[in-house]
């Protein structure tokens, strides 16, 4: 594919995992709070919205490598640091299982603020 195509897959990977860290992170926060938000659907969201963060990484490096050029180094570190925010959540799902709809809301609406920064001031 040509480095057009993956700019664009790239920049559509991007808003995908924006909007659906935030929806998430949204809904576990709601969670905390109505019961009837407690549904298994919002961890196959929260996990399908993580994957998105390490596609749209390697949709990046893809990208840098087709276009033979190097991306703003804020652009990628804020990438990498989302990377880095889903390792760390969910690192710490044992130990914060009593708070476990704070740590996945709060975290999903920070990997959000991340892609958000990484979109518009890195480029």
């Amino acid at each position: 594919m040509s480095a057009d195509v993956w700019a664009a897959v790239h920049t559509a990977l991007g808003w995908a995992m924006v909007l659906s860290n935030g929806a998430a992170g949204l809904w576990a926060l709601g969670a905390r709070r109505w019961e009837t938000l407690r549904h298994r659907s919002l961890w196959w969201l929260l996990g399908g919205a993580w994957v998105l963060v390490f596609v749209q990484l390697t949709s990046g490096v893809i990208l840098m490598r087709a276009a033979a050029v190097d991306a703003p180094a804020f652009h990628v570190f804020y990438g990498v640091c989302c990377a880095v925010a889903v390792l760390f959540v969910y690192a710490y799902r044992q130990q914060l299982e009593h708070r476990r709809y704070e740590l996945f809301g709060l975290g999903a609406l920070f990997i959000m603020g991340l892609a958000i920064r990484a979109m518009f001031l890195g480029s």
